[in-house]
């Protein structure tokens, strides 16, 4: 079946003083440096975050043309609450990055009701939410880009209620993709590996992070962590220059997730 699609008016905004970006989880790591790369292109962006020190932090690092809000994805009535400022500070959105995330690293056996729901109510039904709010606000020819993870196929042991959170993440970005080509707004997600950040994306110890990251650097083909900026110009890359690329996952990762043997 031939399908005809009417692309008057839906070209993607390019990245420059007129954009208009939402960028959630924020205010450190993957989501700071995506708000920075926004703001170094000249776009005015709402990001968002949950602890107040870091709120500030980001304000004064990011400068006047962002606005910083605490806002908890886990909550139905906060992201009501971004939708409403978004249209009020904004207007309309260009480009819509759901970053926020949560990880506990736990054994199948060790997962508790309180975790499983934690990483489901931030990863899988906040993404959900957070799209199903703003995509309103996006405008036609606009573009989401969601944050998944290597995580997010086959299985790996300590990672199960996460991987299960970023797989529906990953169903979720396909299935708005289809829903949303209508309006030309493209959906696709960014796939980090090992990314060298503050926390390391998980909800542990300092030394248990220490270790995490030693296994990361041995399990990547590259040998080495991937940076906040590489993840932000891949995001970059899917919001503004794959014009002709939706449903697309872009790994991150130094080739963990690919079929690359470790020397």
């Amino acid at each position: 079946m031939n399908h005809t699609y009417d692309t008057e008016g839906t070209d993607p905004v390019a990245l420059n003083a007129a954009t208009k970006a939402v960028v959630t989880g924020g205010t450190h790591g993957m989501g700071l440096a995506i708000a920075a790369a926004l703001i170094d292109g000249g776009a005015e962006v709402i990001v968002t975050g949950r602890d107040g020190k870091k709120i500030e932090a980001a304000q004064a690092e990011l400068g006047p043309r962002a606005h910083v809000v605490r806002s908890d994805a886990a909550s139905p009535a906060d992201i009501d609450a971004l939708a409403a400022r978004a249209e009020l500070l904004l207007g309309g959105i260009d480009a819509l990055f759901v970053n926020h995330g949560y990880a506990r690293l736990e054994t199948f056996d060790q997962v508790t009701e309180a975790t499983y729901d934690r990483h489901f109510d931030i990863n899988a039904k906040g993404a959900f939410f957070t799209v199903q709010r703003l995509a309103p606000l996006v405008r036609d020819g606009g573009s989401i880009v969601l944050t998944s993870s290597i995580a997010d196929s086959g299985g790996a042991p300590g990672m199960i209620a996460y991987a299960g959170s970023k797989a529906a993440l990953w169903s979720f970005t396909q299935g708005f993709a289809a829903e949303l080509l209508p309006r030309g707004i493209r959906v696709n997600a960014v796939s980090p590996g090992f990314i060298d950040t503050p926390s390391m994306g998980i909800d542990a110890t300092d030394a248990f992070r220490a270790d995490f990251s030693r296994v990361g650097d041995e399990q990547t083909p590259m040998r080495r962590h991937g940076s906040v900026d590489e993840v932000a110009r891949a995001a970059l890359f899917l919001a503004f220059d794959a014009t002709f690329s939706t449903a697309v996952k872009l790994p991150v990762d130094g080739g963990t997730g690919q079929d690359i043997a470790v020397a």
